[in-house]
């Protein structure tokens, strides 16, 4: 019966390690398997160690030390020995099975169990059973009395399920020499397949922001007289890139279309090493990842990577009404187009008559020859204009002429999650603008949002991350900025939307139409409660769930 019950336990114990083990891996691939952020996250999360499961294993401390007493002040008696081994084994599981939810909590973005996630998590199972090994042995070196003994060996394992938080990260640091070895590879593999399509034409896209939307813009103006490959979503690093090139690029493809992401110096000059564009785009530079690149400066340089690894022959595209690209065009010496709004004398493409609504924009193209277009597209927002002329300048570069580029343009569909005009039936407008959020999105967002003329606004927001130290400034300026134009603003998170909430009492808003909420799912009861028919809702970014607080 004791060696039935030590294995019921033991499966016990294995469940649990799996299934906490698992929530883990999840963190540390949404931080990209990246033990500085995956760290961060963890001082900041109050989902790793919960408060019953501190209670918890605080119990079984204590219940273990008390069982210990007992054992050694009842050592001969057999009578009582038995019950209080029974009983203690009760009480661990007791304590230990509630700090396991039964139910798998719903997430915005699951976990993937990609060829890496498998190594990782295999990894991290195994270093726990090595761990058990290893105390186990020594435990039985110290007692000889080791069935009676053995709830010593369950708060060692207790207390390796609490830290599975660690566990998973000197996993993560055990592989990561077969990982990168493996990434080297992939990524060696993408490099030649590239090498070898002489003929390709690689257009590289970067940005703070803009570079998704302008990607799949360019695609699609392009798809007027090439057999074009975009990377999908937002790929954009160099295992995305590689993934995409290895598995989707054929010799059918003519143009090959790259964004190009970056949190670090030299990101994006290891995607242009990678792909070897001959056109260069970049979109905008603004305060995006200034937790890792610290300050503007170090975001200029980065994202002039692309251009510098341009050919001799190559093109470079900028906007020119982006006051810190300008500062970097104006450095260029190989071929470049500027495109803008602002400024037409100085200009190789712009935009002019531009007419904006809640229902898209209108707007007329022209050159620096004095050739023009009228374009009506459904895209909202004066920021997708500036998307458009970057694709409008990559076209021109690759040689379509503008009756083309009109037919590409009134093509072009919402990206997902970019400002999307969605109508559920229900009465009210949803503008889903949830992908991300920065200081220059979120205006162009609340500008699309001030179009609308009937119906009250309510924005929905857990605010913007990723900003450094300008985060609690650029938060409470999006407070200030939603009190100008929102009926109704819904908070996403205690914690973290309190600059929002100061913006907004700057301004004299309203206190009774904020709602501070945990998660997505009460805010949507808060919709559910206050939205009449034609009422506008935004949504403006949605954290992924290592934002969780």
């Amino acid at each position: 019966m004791s060696k039935l019950t030590i294995l019921f336990l033991t499966l016990i114990w294995i469940y649990l390690i799996i299934k906490r083990s698992k929530f883990f891996l999840h963190m540390m691939q949404l931080e990209g398997y990246k033990e500085e952020q995956y760290r961060k996250w963890l001082q900041k999360s109050n989902n790793a160690y919960t408060e019953r499961l501190k209670k918890n294993v605080i119990y079984i401390l204590i219940i273990t030390i008390l069982f210990m007493i007992v054992a050694v002040f009842f050592n001969g008696n057999g009578s009582i020995r038995l019950p209080i081994w029974i009983l203690y084994n009760i009480l661990w599981i007791i304590c230990i099975v509630p700090t396991s939810n039964s139910k798998d909590e719903e997430v915005k973005k699951p976990l993937v169990f990609t060829n890496r996630a498998k190594r990782l998590y295999a990894t991290n199972l195994v270093l726990n059973v090595v761990l058990v090994l290893i105390a186990y042995i020594f435990y039985t070196k110290i007692t000889n009395d080791n069935l009676f003994y053995f709830p010593t060996m369950l708060l060692i394992v207790t207390l390796l399920y609490y830290f599975q938080s660690e566990t998973i990260v000197l996993s993560n640091v055990i592989i990561k020499p077969v990982e990168n070895n493996i990434n080297m590879r992939y990524f060696q593999q993408a490099q030649e397949k590239i090498r070898s399509m002489e003929d390709l034409h690689v257009v590289g896209i970067t940005g703070s922001f803009g570079k998704t939307s302008t990607k799949f813009i360019t695609g699609t103006i392009l798809n007027e007289k090439y057999r074009v490959l975009n990377t999908p979503e937002s790929y954009n690093t160099p295992m995305g890139l590689s993934m995409v090139i290895n598995n989707q690029l054929n010799e059918e493809h003519q143009v090959f279309i790259a964004e190009m992401g970056a949190r670090y110096i030299g990101d994006i000059k290891e995607l242009a090493k990678l792909t070897r564009p001959r056109i260069g785009v970049i979109t905008s530079i603004g305060p995006t990842h200034l937790e890792t690149f610290k300050n503007l400066d170090n975001i200029m340089k980065t994202k002039y990577e692309l251009i510098e690894e341009l050919p001799t022959d190559g093109v470079a595209i900028f906007n020119y009404d982006d006051e810190h690209i300008k500062k970097l065009a104006d450095k260029t010496f190989k071929e470049k187009i500027l495109y803008g709004i602002d400024n037409p004398d100085e200009l190789d493409v712009y935009a002019e008559e531009v007419e904006v609504s809640e229902i898209g924009s209108t707007f007329t193209i022209r050159d620096k020859k004095g050739n023009s277009i009228r374009c009506t597209t459904k895209l909202l927002g004066k920021h997708n204009i500036y998307n458009i002329l970057a694709g409008v300048s990559v076209a021109l570069a690759m040689g379509l002429n503008l009756q083309e580029i009109k037919k590409g343009i009134k093509k072009i569909q919402p990206v997902p999650h970019r400002l999307n005009i969605i109508n559920p039936g229900t009465g009210v407008i949803i503008i889903d603008d949830a992908f991300n959020s920065n200081p220059i999105g979120a205006k162009a967002a609340l500008d699309v949002l001030s179009q609308f003329k009937e119906g009250r606004k309510i924005i929905v927001t857990p605010g913007m991350v990723e900003l450094g130290t300008r985060e609690e400034e650029a938060n409470r300026e999006l407070g200030v900025n939603i009190g100008k134009v929102c009926d109704f603003t819904i908070l996403i998170g205690e914690k973290r939307t309190i600059p929002i909430y100061e913006g907004l009492m700057e301004t004299g808003y309203n206190e009774d139409n904020i709602y501070v909420v945990k998660n997505l799912e009460e805010a949507t009861k808060i919709i559910q409660r206050i939205a009449r028919p034609k009422d506008v809702i935004l949504f403006e970014n949605d954290l992924p769930d290592n934002y969780n607080e």
